[in-house]
């Protein structure tokens, strides 16, 4: 899953992100990594799912009172089948087994595209084979698990150049980008200034402006008080605009905005390093869609002398600008007088290919219905020569989907087969902007109609900052968005079997950091499919190489699995689907 702070966000969802070059020296991290390779360990690099010494069938659980002569008439309670199955396969050890494979440096930090991701690809593929999951993509006859799909790989080449008002300024000294580029060719601009770029409400920086193939200059941030706080949110707190970039260049491309030049206020020294510790991420080539109509403005960032030339503008001048917007609560006019300059952006790019992963398992009177269990399974990759291993995000929803898929084919095998059926699904390209979950649910192996839930895991490894010290716990958002009948569902599930603090405080439309919309689960909502995105929250080794197994605390990872386990269970067997019955922002 991926993150927000202005320049940072970037880095993370939705979008064009960041992928590999082919050929790179690695760093091998040895210090708190199990000894030996987890590829040379299982024949051919696949854990034991097929192998797992354990009787099957279990045993029927004892019913509730059994040995007991109920008082009354009351009969005792159905025997609760789901419990042994996740206590059998669900396991610290089963998901260590699993983690440890895929979360290390021979998988080479499984960036989209790339021999890492399917090599990631090719194990999951084989766990679902060994539990004996049906292949469902008819169309890919070489390896009916995978639904394999073509990206455009891009990447930003040296000898980028600004010229204004006569002067040279310099790529990734003055100025950097991300996204498609729209200027691979030294290109003549005249930009357009539309203030900090917001739409919220009355409040509309582009009212009244055409913007159809302009190249636009926008402020970062937001406007805000003296004392620092937002006019857009009731309490002052910031919102998505001073949070996410992204937010405004996705505006800008609604708005028919060819590219978007933000402006910072920030001192120089700031984004000089700013700029040096973005270098190496800058450069890596990125993974998308090719011609994707929407999206985003390919963002450009430029140093704070570099704004005010293009802007015609001085720093008191900019200063009194953001100082009048605040107290007026609304876009004032500006005396800028924005030059035209000259830039040259070129990019290489190329076709790749990438896989989701499926694995299938058929319902019984209920069949048609379909149950999905999702996690992405691609990370980072390796940057700077080091490999980024992602054993959190989300190496540990991927080895949770596992264990799940393993419980119910067990289950399934001993003649405990869920009602409905389920769709155990390995996403793609997450970090490039949930990709693999966009290109699924427009091109699903089986029917969004027939869809009834997406319960979606993100991360769920890690203990954060605002839980550190207290019992377990996991965020939950987005089960009570479509449908109250879901939301009600997980609390009665947590109530039976989970006992975990379930944490919704991320279901607010307010919130900054728009968890909601930044994962996989998202594109299944945005169809109208009723969704539960479960979370342990960001940490310091969030999107870094530090993002390590031995930093995973197995025993949380087991019970958030076992919590989705237990949902899946209850929504695959009920009489009837969760209705949808809301449409929450």
């Amino acid at each position: 899953m991926k993150y927000t702070l202005l320049v940072l966000a970037a880095l993370a969802l939705p979008g064009a992100a960041l992928a590999q070059t082919d050929k790179v020296k690695v760093k091998v991290k040895t210090k708190g990594q199990p000894v030996g390779s987890p590829v040379g360990r299982y024949p051919g690099g696949i854990a034991p799912h097929g192998s797992v010494p354990m009787p099957d069938p279990l045993p029927d659980p004892p019913a509730p009172g059994a040995g007991i002569r109920p008082p009354g008439p009351v009969p005792a309670p159905p025997p609760d089948y789901a419990v042994p199955y996740a206590d059998r396969y669900i396991t610290q050890e089963h998901l260590r087994r699993d983690l440890t494979v895929l979360a290390s440096d021979e998988y080479e930090g499984r960036e989209t595209g790339t021999r890492g991701q399917k090599m990631a690809a090719e194990y999951i593929s084989k766990q679902f084979a060994a539990d004996s999951l049906v292949a469902p993509v008819a169309a890919n006859a070489a390896n009916p698990y995978l639904q394999t799909f073509g990206l455009e790989h891009s990447a930003w080449q040296p000898g980028g150049a600004l010229t204004a008002g006569g002067k040279a300024y310099e790529w990734l000294k003055d100025f950097y980008a991300f996204g498609r580029s729209p200027f691979e060719q030294a290109t003549a601009v005249q930009p357009v200034f539309v203030g900090y770029g917001i739409e919220q409400g009355d409040y509309s920086d582009y009212k009244g402006r055409d913007v159809q193939g302009k190249d636009l200059l926008v402020l970062l941030g937001e406007p805000r008080t003296a004392e620092g706080k937002s006019i857009l949110s009731p309490d002052g707190s910031p919102t998505k605009w001073s949070v996410d970039f992204r937010a405004k260049a996705a505006l800008a491309a609604q708005k028919g905005a060819r590219s978007i030049f933000f402006v910072t206020q920030e001192t120089a020294d700031k984004f000089e390093k700013t700029t040096a510790r973005l270098a190496p991420r800058v450069m890596q080539p990125t993974i998308a869609f090719a011609d994707q109509p929407g999206g985003r403005a390919p963002a450009f960032f430029v140093s704070p002398a570099l704004g005010l030339k293009l802007l015609g503008a001085s720093a008191a001048a900019l200063q009194q600008y953001a100082t009048a917007t605040a107290a007026a609560q609304k876009p004032v006019a500006s005396k800028f007088q924005p030059v035209r300059f000259s830039i040259s952006a070129p990019q290489q790019r190329s076709t790749v290919t990438t896989e989701n992963v499926l694995g299938f398992l058929p319902g019984t009177d209920l069949k048609d219905e379909i149950l999905v269990v999702s996690a992405h399974y691609d990370h980072l990759g390796i940057i700077g020569g080091e490999v980024y291993n992602g054993a959190d995000d989300d190496g540990s929803g991927t080895v949770g989907v596992l264990s799940i898929a393993q419980a119910f084919a067990k289950a399934a095998r001993s003649g405990h087969a869920p009602r409905r059926s389920l769709l155990f699904l390995a996403h793609t390209g997450e970090e490039k902007g949930l990709l693999g979950s966009e290109y699924y649910t427009d091109h699903p192996v089986f029917p969004l109609a027939n869809t009834v839930t997406d319960l979606n895991i993100d991360m769920i490894g890690r203990t954060d900052e605002a839980h550190a010290g207290k019992p377990d716990y996991v965020y939950v958002i987005g089960s009570d968005k479509l449908s109250s009948q879901l939301h009600a569902a997980l609390q009665e599930t947590n109530r039976q079997h989970g006992n975990v603090d379930l944490d919704f405080r991320f279901n607010d439309p307010a919130d900054p950091n728009r968890f909601y919309y930044r994962s996989d689960h998202y594109n299944f909502a945005r169809k109208g499919i009723p969704v539960a995105f479960f979370f342990s929250g960001v940490h310091a080794d969030y999107h870094e190489a530090s993002d390590e197994i031995s930093k995973i605390e197995f025993n949380k990872l087991e019970a958030r699995a076992r919590l989705v386990f237990f949902l899946a269970w209850d929504l695959a067997n009920r009489d009837v689907r969760p209705v949808v019955d809301s449409n929450k922002p």
